[in-house]
């Protein structure tokens, strides 16, 4: 090869430069997504069934915590 074939040395560092970064794995971002939301739509969940019971229906607190409640809301709800 003759000199003027060879990159010079800034060359070589402004296409390392230039290059994309590929990264590799999973992001903090996507783990967030994937943990961090559903976490909140079932305390949204949890909160409006408890504010709905208590707040409107006028109920203790005490009864929301109950298995037989909420069978007895999901038996009304899709009684024939």
């Amino acid at each position: 090869m003759s000199a003027q074939n060879k990159p010079k040395p800034e060359e070589d560092k402004q296409k390392q430069k230039q290059e994309p970064v590929k990264r590799r794995g999973i992001s903090k971002w996507t783990l967030t997504q994937w943990f961090l939301i559903p976490l909140l739509l079932i305390a949204a969940l949890a909160g409006g069934l408890v504010a709905g019971y208590v707040v409107i229906g006028k109920r203790e607190f005490s009864d929301v915590l109950q298995w037989s409640t909420w069978k007895h809301v999901y038996d009304l709800v899709f009684a024939p």
